[in-house]
């Protein structure tokens, strides 16, 4: 047996959340005022946008694990501050010397909110369920980290679901869980910590086989279960008592039988606040404690106010995609380069981004083992961006260019903003633009993974430090998202995924990296540590550079 202990993140440490803090009072509120109706113990957080789900496993969004994060717990979790993958519901963990079986030593008197015990055949339970989902739970929209991570399901209803990587789970005793998966992946052991995988109580799973999810293709309803408070259970510091949607408000509450160190807060807010702006002016009005993405104008200036603006590490890529079979133009490898060319993207960087933002010359940041010194790059030059649209034919190049609205990305800090001058840089050099704004949730994020857009706006946040969470989520296989086929990197993403030396593994994202540029199936833009904001009376919590935030850590001075 090889006990399964990641090495530590050679990028990383806790250091990072150190930020700009300054001292002194950062608004007229009075001192047992804490901008909730006078109740001390009521922390309210401004997020950029609503969840999709109060049930992580059917999320695949930032904004919604913030919140279940609050409330459910994985069998693996991150150091505080970094990237280190640490005991979570389960303290101990290892595999067989093939990756293909992982057993997991679950933490002894862990309670879920609803009373019941975590046992090593409730971890069962919450996997079996996965695995067997029919219907629309098959629908990407639904599962698809499921999907990413494991696979496919026990009986496939679609020839486009991927082949099931899980082959099944048993609990040998009451506090062991042991699972077993056809083939080693690079996801694992990380996927293990990720949101969707959370475990829930056996009475949840119960009450959420009676509600199922309705719809198809773009057009998917949720299960009413996830859409309300009370439903759902976990093991977390927070339970979630109510969603109101009208308000657009998740309120939970803390858990006093929580297995570890209790939260510093009675009840634990989140309001959705879409435009950045507003964030800022209900902070300083102190109508809220903190918010997330502030813009990089704004950081200087809260700071000098008294507010305390920690600044997380670099662990995330903003990019430019391209779906190619969209027109047949943007299968040629000239326009594609056109575009790369064409786009000012230190422009971005210096006028969008907070201080630390660098163009990126690859789809990972420099942080993750396995970025390519030796990637082709691509410089901005307007003329030879010109100059490859007339050598293909495609000086009247019409493009659909989508960009999301009505919400804020650790990457894309302003869209609209960002879309503007990606716009006029197009323009510049001859391209009509036809500009597609959409809603973020669920508009924006379905419709450019069913490619339905020639050009969008996207980015990515690590999940753990792994170079596959990044590469491979867009490029080992063909999606609807890209709309292309490329055997060199499918098959050098396939051979990394499956590869068990790290070393090894590393040198294939490289190469990969360096046949990915060749390629050009999109263009990426930029890597930037994003800054989030407090009061000057709360006790933050540590930040993350996976933003995956513990908000139990918070507390009043």
């Amino acid at each position: 047996m090889r006990i399964a202990r990641p090495r530590a993140a050679k990028m990383f440490a806790a250091a990072i959340a150190i930020g700009l803090v300054a001292t002194g009072c950062a608004s007229e509120r009075d001192d047992d005022d804490n901008g909730s109706g006078g109740d001390s113990d009521v922390f309210v957080f401004g997020a950029a946008g609503n969840p999709a789900s109060l049930d992580p496993s059917l999320g695949s969004d930032g904004e919604t694990f913030r919140v279940t994060r609050q409330a459910f717990e994985t069998l693996l979790e991150h150091e505080p501050g970094g990237t280190e993958l640490v005991g979570g519901l389960a303290e101990e963990w290892s595999s067989n010397d093939a990756g293909t079986e992982w057993t997991f030593s679950l933490r002894e008197g862990v309670k879920f909110h609803d009373g019941g015990d975590l046992t090593g055949d409730v971890v069962c339970q919450n996997f079996e369920r996965w695995y067997n989902w029919s219907g629309t739970y098959q629908n990407t929209t639904l599962s698809y980290y499921w999907q990413n991570i494991f696979g496919g399901f026990a009986e496939n209803e679609s020839e486009d679901t991927p082949e099931a990587n899980y082959v099944g789970c048993e609990a040998p005793d009451e506090l062991t869980a042991v699972i077993t998966v056809a083939e080693p992946s690079a996801n694992y052991p990380g996927g293990f910590s990720l949101q969707p995988f959370s475990i829930h109580s056996p009475d949840s799973l119960a009450a959420y086989a009676e509600d199922d999810p309705s719809g198809g293709g773009e057009d998917i309803t949720f299960p009413g279960y996830s859409q309300e408070g009370g439903t759902v259970a976990g093991t977390g510091p927070f339970r979630v008592t109510e969603w109101n949607k009208g308000n657009g408000e998740v309120t939970l509450e803390r858990f006093d039988d929580y297995w570890g160190e209790k939260a510093g807060v009675d009840q634990l807010v989140f309001r959705t606040i879409s435009e950045e702006s507003a964030r800022r002016q209900e902070l300083q009005a102190g109508d809220i404690h903190g918010y997330d993405l502030v813009a990089p104008a704004d950081v200087q200036t809260l700071a000098d106010d008294g507010f305390q603006v920690p600044v997380r590490g670099v662990f995330n890529i903003f990019y430019l995609g391209i779906t190619q079979e969209r027109q047949p133009a943007l299968e040629e490898l000239e326009v594609r380069q056109a575009i790369a060319h064409a786009l000012d993207r230190q422009n971005i960087v210096d006028t969008q981004l907070p201080d630390g933002g660098v163009v990126a010359t690859q789809f990972m940041p420099d942080t993750v083992a396995g970025y390519s010194q030796d990637v082709r790059t691509y410089d901005y030059d307007p003329e030879l961006a010109q100059q490859l649209l007339a050598d293909a034919g495609h000086e009247d190049l019409t493009l659909d260019f989508c960009y999301p609205t009505e919400v804020t990305r650790p990457y894309m800090p302003a869209p609209a903003d960002i879309y503007e001058l990606l716009r006029a840089d197009l323009e510049a050099v001859g391209v009509t633009v036809q500009p597609k704004a959409l809603t973020w949730n669920p508009d924006y994020t379905e419709t450019t993974r069913d490619g339905g857009c020639d050009v969008y706006l996207l980015g990515w946040t690590g999940d753990f430090n792994d170079g596959y969470n990044f590469l491979g989520t867009w490029f080992d296989g063909y999606t609807k998202e890209w709309g292309f086929e490329n055997d060199e990197i499918f098959d050098l993403m396939t051979e990394a995924r499956t590869e068990p030396d790290v070393e090894t593994r590393e040198g294939l994202y490289a190469t990969a990296n360096e046949a990915i540029m060749e390629f050009l199936p999109g263009v990426p833009i930029s890597s930037s540590p994003p800054s989030i904001a407090f009061s000057a009376d709360v006790n933050p919590p540590t930040v993350s550079p996976l933003t995956q935030e513990n908000f139990a850590e918070v507390s009043f001075k």
